[in-house]
């Protein structure tokens, strides 16, 4: 959850389903074998997406901490490990049973002791196995080298401690090489993680940040906070330079803390306010202004925290492209929310999903540790398919959202495949009976008579019009096969070198 300042208390937590539309709102899916966690005081839930309704007073916990639990993660490349944080000022790691659990856990994995007062923030290394940052109210961010037999670990690998006050927020670039960080001085600052030094620090006295995001490979930040005129402000950096934002946006008056989620998938940023029932969601581009508001979710409840699903548990057959999982006090209940692109067609729809980071680190502990830097491992959310890269993505901004867009405006629109001669036997099927598709009233659209009446006149309109979409899509297709082979040669040519 987002909010790691305050906790909730009791276990009367209930799963919420809930329905709207562009990108509209979903019911969850039942089938995923996913599951959340939510905590309270001391002690945090991991129930599975599948159960629904108020939990049970009496149901398993993970509960090992002896003050309040300030933060979870799961881990990125283990769906079954957690790491928790506590007033207590350790961290712990978690093993989750793969059946979940039937009692309540207490016994961690591994316990983390080095800060000198409570732990407020834990994140996993993207790419990296077994790394772990943590940042604590003694102001120091350390770096844990989980790959020991010790169950205990006392001392960190590194210690950072340039910051002067609360760390506010901790934020990787994709191959976790650089952090950036905010700090309860109102100042960013990118770090060198393995070196612990400074890079960057901004010293603008027009926008006081609370939250940072590095926005995927566009060498670009986006911080949230407040104006000198206490409005709510989003701001865009370059990385290189954090003298002055390239762009500032005012959102409101309100008081409460700006959320910011970022889709390199997509481009697409969605900020979630603290005490807000709404979720705004921008298109974000290298160019000026950066930042293009699309539209907004709006709901009478408001969230008190907010997490997310990673993009590999998302429902691609509805072409779900981001879900969010909102903490709702007033009624206690976790509501997810999910974000869809319209289409009519129910299958893969590739041009919204490019290939995305999975399950694989792509470096050791050590590996990282010694000074190499490699990208996230990436995979296909096509269903079946299997690992693509193991190497760093190509710095080219993803495929612009100004299509989505497009595609959401114009639904009805069909998916399209490789020609049959380069396509699995199963895609190959696909496209046959996608083509049935394309007969009206039992003859080809592309071999019909020239039309003598004036109704003829109209449906061989309508045809073209459909035709002309259907090569659209088919180009957007075109664009993301280029970029995968570019990414596929890219790959053989730095294994060749390292060989």
């Amino acid at each position: 959850m987002c909010s790691n300042d305050e906790t909730t208390s009791g276990p009367s937590f209930m799963w919420n389903h809930a329905t709207c539309d562009f990108l509209r709102l979903t019911s969850f899916p039942q089938h995923l074998s996913r599951v959340h966690p939510c905590f309270s005081v001391c002690q945090f839930y991991i129930p599975s997406l599948a159960e629904t309704g108020k939990l049970d007073p009496h149901y398993p916990k993970v509960c090992g901490h002896k003050g309040n639990v300030l933060d979870i993660k799961w881990n990125p490349f283990n769906d079954f490990e957690i790491a928790s944080c506590s007033e207590d000022t350790t961290i712990k790691i978690w093993d989750i049973p793969t059946q979940l659990l039937t009692k309540n856990l207490t016994v961690f994995r591994k316990e983390l002791m080095g800060h000198a007062r409570r732990v407020g923030l834990v994140e996993w290394h993207p790419t990296a196995a077994n790394i772990l940052f943590s940042s604590g109210y003694d102001y120091k961010v350390m770096v844990w080298n989980l790959d020991t037999t010790e169950s205990v670990i006392n001392n960190p690998v590194r210690t950072i401690c340039c910051h002067q006050d609360v760390i506010l927020s901790m934020s990787f670039n994709p191959s976790g090489s650089l952090l950036a960080t905010t700090c309860k001085d109102r100042k960013i600052r990118i770090l060198d993680p393995r070196a612990g030094a400074v890079l960057q620090e901004a010293s603008y006295k027009g926008h006081r940040a609370n939250k940072v995001l590095f926005l995927g490979n566009l060498k670009k930040l986006l911080s949230t906070g407040t104006s000198r005129w206490n409005h709510r402000q989003m701001a865009v950096w370059d990385q290189d330079n954090l003298s002055v934002p390239l762009s500032e946006e005012d959102l409101d008056g309100s008081s409460g803390v700006l959320f910011p989620f970022y889709d390199a998938d997509t481009s697409m940023l969605y900020v979630v306010g603290k005490g807000d029932g709404n979720i705004r969601y921008y298109e974000v581009s290298a160019d000026k202004p950066h930042l293009n508001y699309l539209t907004e979710y709006r709901s009478y409840n408001p969230q008190k925290g907010i997490g997310v699903m990673p993009k590999r548990g998302l429902d691609v057959s509805s072409c779900e492209i981001f879900r969010f999982y909102k903490l709702i006090t007033t009624k206690n209940l976790i509501e997810p929310v999910s974000m869809i692109v319209p289409r009519r067609s129910e299958s893969y729809q590739e041009d919204i999903y490019p290939p995305t980071a999975g399950t694989q680190p792509s470096l050791s502990a050590q590996e990282w540790l010694c000074g190499m830097n490699k990208g996230p491992v990436l995979v296909s959310l096509r269903p079946g398919s299997e690992q693509l890269s193991s190497q760093p993505p190509l710095p080219e901004r993803p495929p612009s959202l100004n299509r989505t867009k497009q595609l959401v405006l114009e639904d009805g629109q069909r998916p399209f495949s490789l020609p049959e001669g380069k396509m699995p036997r199963r895609a190959a099927e696909h496209r046959l009976e996608e083509k049935k598709t394309w007969l009206t009233n039992g003859f080809d659209v592309f071999e019909c008579p020239p039309p003598k009446t004036e109704n003829e006149l109209l449906q061989m309109f309508y045809r073209q019009q459909e035709e002309i979409r259907r090569l659209r899509e088919l180009v957007t297709q075109r664009e993301v096969q280029a970029k995968q082979l570019e990414l596929e040669i890219k790959n053989l040519r730095m294994g060749s070198e390292r060989f």
